[in-house]
Formats: structure tokens, sequence, C-alpha cells
């Protein structure tokens, strides 16, 4: 199993909570920011480093990229 920080814990159980499985029902940083409260520098990290360790995918758009949850 994939060594997760705390923040990226976060970030991954706000991405849940916010029903984020597929790309219908991805969620941009700010929904996660909303949702626990966290400076959107640190929610970025950490949706970095879940996009790197291949537990989450970042779709590019025009206006925010968006997120969702590949691996559970």
């Amino acid at each position: 199993m994939v060594e997760l920080t705390l923040f990226e814990e976060k970030v991954l159980r706000a991405l849940t909570d916010l029903g984020a499985f597929d790309e219908s029902s991805m969620k941009t940083a700010d929904h996660i920011m909303k949702k626990i409260n966290l400076a959107k520098g640190i929610i970025g990290n950490s949706l970095v480093g879940l996009v790197n360790k291949g537990i989450i995918k970042r779709i590019v758009r025009e206006k925010a990229s968006g997120y969702y949850i590949i691996k559970r």
C-alpha cells in the first residue's frame, strides 16, 4: 500500500465524501477547499501527490482542473 501524508489522506477522504468516483462527478480544488477548510496551496500539493501515486486522476479543463478517485 502507498504511504500517504496526513493532508493527502484528508484530501482523499474529502473526494470520497464528495462522491468523486468518475469523470462525470469529478471535483475541483475549490470544492475540496470548501469541504475541509485547508489552504488551497496545501490542497494543490496533496492533489499532485495523489496523482503521482496513481490514486486519483486529473482532468485539465478550461477553467479549473477536475479530480476523481481511480484507486480505492
